[in-house]
This record gives C-alpha cells, sequence and structure tokens, in this order.
C-alpha cells in the first residue's frame, strides 16, 4: 500500500512539474528590451466553442500597446492572430501590459493577453 502511495505522489509532482513547464498561451515575456525599442508578438486566439464566435473589439491597458485581431468572426475551430506591438520608450525596469479582446461570448466575453518586459538602458 505504501508502494501505491509514494507512485500515485511520485506521479502528481511528475505531472505538477510538466504543468509548471508548460507556456501560458495568454502571456508573453519578452526578456530584457532595450529602452525605445519596439517589440511585437502574435498570439493565437481559437474558437473552441460549437457555435460562431463575434469579437467585438479590442483594447489595450495603455497607449504603448497596440494590438491588431485579424478576423472578427471566428466558426468552430477557427483561429486568427492577435497581433500585439509594445513601444518600450518612457520604460525601464520591469513592465507588464494588457490586450483585452472583446467577444460575443456569454461565459467568457472578455479575454485578457499579458505582455511583459524588463526595459534597460
Amino acid at each position: 500500500m505504501k508502494r501505491i502511495l509514494g507512485l500515485l505522489i511520485f506521479v502528481f509532482f511528475l505531472h505538477a512539474g510538466y504543468c509548471a513547464d508548460q507556456p501560458d498561451p495568454y502571456a508573453w515575456d519578452f526578456g530584457k528590451v532595450k529602452s525605445g525599442a519596439v517589440v511585437a508578438h502574435s498570439f493565437t486566439l481559437k474558437n473552441g466553442s460549437p457555435k460562431a464566435l463575434k469579437i467585438t473589439g479590442v483594447n489595450t491597458s495603455c497607449g504603448c500597446t497596440v494590438s491588431e485581431v485579424k478576423k472578427k468572426i471566428l466558426l468552430p475551430g477557427e483561429s486568427t492572430p492577435v497581433e500585439i506591438k509594445f513601444n518600450s520608450k518612457g520604460y525601464s525596469g520591469a513592465v507588464q501590459q494588457f490586450t483585452y479582446v472583446n467577444t460575443d461570448d456569454v461565459d467568457k466575453p472578455v479575454i485578457r493577453f499579458i505582455i511583459k518586459a524588463d526595459v534597460v538602458k
């Protein structure tokens, strides 16, 4: 019985470590960025629901971040890139900015993407 319990604990921690290594599909860390540089990342937004998903708008947390969604209506299973550009001019140190994609999904009307950077001179 102790051997089975030990095996279960091992499998749990192995799984927990594996999950911790998985990247967050809603977050991106640029790492060190030189002050004044403009960096970009493309996320993928996928419609996992059985009905069409309408994107009603895109907002950012700051004027330093610009976002664009390529497709405004996603059929079930379809995806679209969410392009995000961050202008680091005027920043230093750790920065975190958000992009909010508004949809007509009643269960998840807002999808938040996070970008991070460590701005250096």
